[in-house]
């Protein structure tokens, strides 16, 4: 199927290409989430109508992120979980946790944000993360797993 895309998809293009993909990957997730649209007559027109104006949102959108990321840059965020005595935990740290912590602490960010390249934190530890905060825009924090008792 071919879609126009509608803002920045990593790994397929940029704002305003046509590119073909999967029926499934368009049907299911690009269009359903406003990324694309089919890549049509009138929606090639109305696209064009629009364009100054959907490139202006991706502009807001990837200055809001940069600044996110300026706050966020070197953060060391402490999680205490209970632990046993040789140091791995009892269940473990997720997305979810992580991103319900660094939104308590005044930063927002959504668990889809979040990247846990070994998977779930499952001991006691200093951790690198990714956050992906556009498709630009990677930040790169610490998470400190504490034990607790």
């Amino acid at each position: 199927m071919e879609i126009i895309l509608i803002e920045k998809v990593a790994n397929l293009g940029q704002l305003g290409d046509v590119v073909r993909v999967k029926d499934g990957y368009a049907r299911n997730f690009l269009i359903p989430q406003g990324k694309a649209k089919r890549a049509t007559a009138n929606n090639m027109a109305e696209f064009q109508a629009r364009r100054a104006e959907l490139e202006k949102i991706q502009a807001e959108k990837l200055a809001e992120a940069q600044g996110r990321a300026e706050k966020l840059e070197g953060y060391m965020l402490q999680i205490a979980r209970k632990a046993g005595v040789d140091g791995r935990l009892f269940g473990s740290v997720t997305n979810g946790d992580i991103s319900e912590a660094l939104t308590e602490q005044g930063f927002p960010v959504a668990k889809a944000e979040i990247r846990l390249p070994n998977g779930h934190l499952k001991a006691i530890g200093d951790y690198p993360i990714t956050l992906s905060l556009h498709t630009d825009v990677t930040v790169d924090i610490t998470v400190s797993v504490l034990g607790a008792a």
